[in-house]
C-alpha cells in the first residue's frame, strides 16, 4: 500500500520539486518532411540541462537562461545550433525541424543510446551484417547481457531466469502473439519483426516501465515509422531471401515486406538423416495516413505461416564418456510433419487535440491456427562402443526395442484487443495513461502418446508395449482482459528523470483485481554524458494465457492463479577513451523476488506447466558488457552475464527407498529452475581491412553454462541432469561493392545501389556437437540413458544484401 501511495503522489504532484525558473521553455521537433522526432538531444550550452524529445517529438525545460545557445543532434540528421532569446517567467515555445544528413543515413551504424528508461536502443541495421540463421530480430537479442538461448535453429530466448513466455514483443504499440505448438527449433519459421522495416528497436530486460504490458522478464519494442526517402531492400541467399520498399508520400507512407526461408539444406545437418521439406513465409505491410493536420490513420496486417513435414530415416548417435562411449542406431518408419498459419491485423486512429495532448485508439486482431501430427515408429539397439579400427564395430548389445510417437494436435486462436491511449505533455513532466480490453478464444484439440517397448523389434500390434505421455483432450477457454495504466514522467532537477506509474489488470477468469506499481530513476552526473545511473522496482504481474492454464497432462486448472515478481535493479554506464576507441562499459545487478510463480518442465522448447502446483522463489544476477569502434564505423561489444534462479514447489514431495528397505517421503525443498545458468558469455566483434576497409570480417561467439534436465514427467524433483554448455562461433566475411572509400567501384553500380555487399558465412566454425535435447531409453535391466538429440553442425551460407537507388 504505501508503494501505491508513494507512486501515486508522485503522479499527481510531480512538479514540487523544481525550483523557480528564469524562463520555460517547449517545443516540437520534426524532420523536413513534418514527422515527428523522437529521441532527439536537446542541450543548453554551457550548462548541465539536457533532454531528449518524447515519441511525439516534445521536449521542455523549465528554467532556462533568457540568452542561451541550444544544441539539436539525432543519428542520421545535422546537427542544430541556435541562439535565442526568451521572454522572462514566460512560457516560450520554439518548433524546430532537423535537416537530413544524407551521408550519415549511407552509412551501415549501430548505436546503443542512453535511454530515459530502463532499456537500451539498438540500431537494427547492426543485424544485416552478423551471420544469421533464423532471420530474426528476437534470435538477435540473445547477443544482449541478460539474455540466453542454446538453440540456433529457434528465435526464442530466455531473459534473467525466466521461460519463453514471459517476454513481451510489441510492434507500434501492438502486442504481437506468437505459435503455441512448437517444439523444437526445427519448426520455427520466421520472426514476427522484420528487421528490413525497422526503424528502432528498444529492449528492457527488465524493470521496464509502467506503460508496457503484463509480463515478468522482458520487452522488445520495436517501430516501422515513416522512411526519409523511397527504398528498396533485397536480400538472396541459400537459406532465406527477402524484398521489402519503403514509400514516402505528402501526407502518407507506405511500408511493406516479404520474405521466405526454406532451409531444409541447413536442418539436414543434424543428427537424423532423412528428407526435410521446409517453407516458411512472412508478409507484411504498414500504411498511414494524415487525413488532417489533426487526424491520422495507420493499417497494419502482418500473414506468417510455416510448414515442416520430415520423413527420418535412421540416425546414428555416440554418447557418454570418453571411457565408456555408447552407440545408439535407429531406423525409422512414418513421418512427422508441423504447420502454422498466424494473421495479425492492427488498426490505429491518431488525434491531436493541441500540440500538447494527443490521443490514440488501436484496436488489433491476432488470429492462428496450428497442426502438428506425428506417426514415426522407431527400432533401436544400443550396445558399447568397441575400440577396435573398424568405426562400425560394436561390443556387447546393451538393449534394444521399438517406440512409437504419435500426435494428432490441433490449436486455434483467436484474440481481440481495443485500446484507449492519451499522452499529455507539461511543463517539465509527460503523462501517458491507457485502458485496454482483451478477448481470448482458444480452441486445443490433444490427442497424442508415446510408447516403448523395451524388449524386442516389434510393432505396435505385437510385443510388450507400454504407454507413457498419453493426452486425449479438447480443451476450449474464452477469457476476457481488462488492463490500464498511468505513468508520468519528469524531470525531479535538470539531470535526474523520474518515470513513475501503476498498472491494474482483471481477468474473468481468476478473477484477481492486480495492481502493480512501478519507478525507475535516470541520473546524469555531467552534461559531459560521461557517468550515467539507473534504478528500477516495481511489480510485475503475469495473469495466466491458456498454456499457464494447463497441467502437464494438458488438463485445465480452474483454480490458476497470476504469477509475481518484484523486481529490484541498479546499474551504470561509464564512457571512456581505452584501446584505441571510445568505449562504453555498462554493468547492472538485479534481484527478482518471485512471490508466486507456476513450475513448469522445458522439453526442448516446449515449455510444460505444472499448474496444478504454484511456488515461490528468487533469480538474482549481474550483467556486463564493453562496447566500442575498434574499426571507424564497426562496433564490437563483449559481455558477461551471471544468474542464479530457484524455487521452492509448496507441498512438494515424493517417496523413496531408505537402506533398509523401507519407504520414506522426501521434500525436496528449493530446485533449479529449467532456466538455471551460471554464466554466459558472448562477443560480436566486427573489423576490416587496413588497406581495404571494402573487406569487413564479423564473428559471433557465444558460451553458455550448462541447464537442468530431467526426464519427462510432471516430477521436477528429477530435473538433476545437465544438458552440456553451449558453445558455438559463426563467422561472416563481407565485401562491400559500393563503399565511399572503394577506389575500383563500378561506376554502373554506384548509379543504381546505395548499397551492395556480398556476405560469405561460416555457421558453427568449430563444428561443436551441442545439445538441444534428449531421447530417454531403457536398457534390457530396466537402466534409463539420456541420449542426445544434437543440434546442427557445421554449415556454409552465401547471400547478397542489396539497397537499390531511388530515381
Amino acid at each position: 500500500m504505501l508503494q501505491i501511495i508513494f507512486c501515486c503522489f508522485i503522479l499527481l504532484f510531480p512538479e514540487k520539486s523544481i525550483g523557480q525558473e528564469l524562463a520555460s521553455l517547449r517545443g516540437i521537433i520534426s524532420s523536413e518532411d513534418g514527422e515527428l522526432l523522437s529521441g532527439v538531444t536537446v542541450q543548453i550550452k554551457n550548462s548541465n540541462l539536457i533532454t531528449q524529445t518524447n515519441r511525439n517529438g516534445e521536449y521542455s525545460f523549465t528554467k532556462v537562461s533568457v540568452n542561451a545557445i541550444i544544441l539539436f543532434s539525432r543519428l542520421g540528421y545535422k546537427d542544430l545550433s541556435i541562439e535565442i532569446d526568451l521572454i522572462p517567467n514566460q512560457e516560450n515555445i520554439r518548433n524546430i525541424s532537423l535537416i537530413t544528413d544524407i551521408q550519415s543515413l549511407d552509412e551501415i551504424h549501430i548505436t546503443e543510446k542512453f535511454s530515459s528508461s530502463n532499456s537500451i536502443i539498438i540500431d537494427p541495421a547492426k543485424f544485416r551484417v552478423f551471420p544469421q540463421t533464423t532471420g530474426s530480430i528476437e534470435s538477435f537479442l540473445k547477443n544482449i547481457p541478460g539474455v540466453s538461448g542454446n538453440n540456433e535453429l529457434s528465435s526464442q530466448y530466455s531473459v534473467r531466469g525466466g521461460n519463453f513466455d514471459e517476454n513481451l514483443v510489441y510492434l507500434n504499440d501492438v502486442e504481437i502473439f506468437r505459435p503455441m505448438l512448437i517444439r523444437k527449433g526445427q519448426q520455427e519459421g520466421l520472426g514476427f519483426i522484420n528487421p528490413d522495416l525497422a526503424s528502432s528497436v528498444h529492449f528492457s530486460a527488465g524493470g521496464f516501465e509502467a506503460r508496457y504490458g503484463d509480463k515478468l522478464s522482458s520487452v522488445l519494442d520495436v517501430r516501422y515509422s515513416k522512411p526519409d526517402t523511397f527504398s528498396v531492400d533485397v536480400q538472396a541467399g541459400f537459406l532465406a531471401n527477402s524484398v521489402s520498399f519503403k514509400l514516402p508520400l505528402k501526407s502518407s507512407y507506405i511500408l511493406a515486406g516479404i520474405r521466405n526461408k526454406r532451409n531444409q539444406s541447413y536442418l539436414s545437418r543434424q543428427y537424423i538423416d532423412g528428407n526435410y521439406h521446409s517453407d516458411f513465409s512472412d508478409y507484411q505491410i504498414l500504411y498511414k495516413q494524415n487525413i488532417t493536420s489533426k487526424f491520422s490513420l495507420t493499417f497494419f496486417t502482418d500473414y506468417n505461416r510455416g510448414e515442416l513435414k520430415i520423413n527420418p530415416e535412421k540416425r546414428i548417435t555416440e554418447f557418454g564418456t570418453s571411457d565408456d562411449v555408447l552407440r545408439l542406431f535407429v531406423n525409422y518408419s512414418g513421418d512427422e510433419s508441423s504447420k502454422y498459419k498466424s494473421l495479425t491485423s492492427a488498426m490505429t486512429f491518431g488525434y491531436n487535440f493541441s500540440k500538447s495532448l494527443n490521443l490514440k485508439w488501436i484496436s488489433s486482431y491476432s488470429g492462428s491456427s496450428e497442426y502438428e501430427n506425428s506417426d514415426l515408429l522407431g527400432w533401436y539397439s544400443f550396445n558399447e562402443k568397441d575400440g577396435g579400427l573398424d568405426p562400425m564395430y560394436t561390443g556387447s548389445l546393451l538393449g534394444r526395442g521399438s517406440n512409437h510417437n504419435y500426435a494428432d494436435n490441433f490449436l486455434k486462436t483467436k484474440i481481440y484487443s481495443s485500446e484507449l491511449r492519451m499522452y499529455k505533455q507539461l511543463r517539465n513532466s509527460f503523462i501517458e495513461t491507457g485502458l485496454r480490453f482483451q478477448s481470448d478464444k482458444v480452441k486445443d484439440i490433444l490427442d497424442e502418446f508415446t510408447s516403448f517397448d523395451t524388449t524386442s523389434y516389434s510393432f505396435p500390434a505385437s510385443g510388450n508395449w507400454m504407454y507413457s505421455g498419453q493426452i486425449r483432450q479438447d480443451n476450449i477457454v474464452e477469457i476476457q482482459r481488462l488492463t490500464g495504466f498511468v505513468q508520468n514522467t519528469f524531470n525531479i532537477i535538470p539531470n535526474l528523470t523520474m518515470a513513475a506509474g501503476i498498472r491494474f489488470n482483471y481477468n474473468n477468469y481468476s478473477k484477481e483485481n492486480l495492481i502493480s506499481p512501478r519507478v525507475s530513476i535516470i541520473y546524469y552526473p555531467s552534461v559531459k554524458d560521461e557517468f550515467l545511473f539507473r534504478f528500477s522496482a516495481g511489480s510485475y504481474i503475469q495473469a495466466p494465457f491458456y498454456r499457464e492454464l494447463k497441467n502437464y497432462n494438458g488438463i485445465l486448472n480452474a483454480d490458476a492463479r497470476s504469477q509475481r515478481s518484484y523486481q529490484f535493479i541498479a546499474g551504470t554506464d561509464y564512457k571512456f577513451n581505452g584501446l584505441g576507441a571510445r568505449l562504453k562499459f555498462s554493468s547492472e545487478i538485479y534481484y527478482k523476488l518471485l512471490s508466486r510463480i507456476t513450475p513448469y518442465k522445458i522439453e526442448d522448447l516446449k515449455v510444460r506447466y505444472l499448474s496444478d502446483k504454484y511456488a515461490e522463489g528468487y533469480a538474482a544476477g549481474a550483467d556486463f558488457s564493453l562496447s566500442g569502434n575498434f574499426a571507424s564505423d564497426l562496433e564490437s561489444t563483449f559481455r558477461l552475464s551471471l544468474m542464479k534462479t530457484e524455487e521452492d514447489i509448496k507441498n512438494d514431495f515424493y517417496y523413496t527407498k531408505n537402506p533398509s528397505g523401507s519407504q520414506e517421503i522426501v521434500y525436496p525443498g528449493k530446485l533449479k529452475r529449467p532456466s538455471d545458468q551460471l554464466f554466459n558469455v558472448g562477443m560480436m566483434f566486427q573489423d576490416k581491412l587496413p588497406d581495404n576497409p571494402t573487406y569487413k570480417v564479423h564473428l559471433n561467439l557465444i558460451y553458455s553454462s550448462s541447464l537442468p534436465v530431467g526426464p519427462p514427467g510432471p516430477d521436477r524433483h528429477t530435473d538433476v541432469f545437465k544438458i552440456p554448455a553451449y558453445k558455438r562461433v559463426d563467422i561472416g566475411f563481407s565485401k562491400d561493392l559500393v563503399a565511399p572509400e572503394s577506389k575500383k567501384a563500378s561506376v554502373f553500380l554506384k548509379k543504381h545501389f546505395s548499397m551492395l555487399s556480398l556476405h560469405a558465412e561460416l555457421f558453427n566454425l568449430l563444428n561443436f556437437k551441442n545439445t538441444g535435447s534428449y531421447l530417454w531409453l531403457n536398457d534390457k535391466k530396466n537402466n534409463q540413458y539420456a541420449v542426445p538429440n544434437y543440434l546442427t553442425f557445421r554449415k556454409f551460407n552465401f547471400r547478397v544484401i542489396a539497397k537499390i537507388k531511388s530515381r
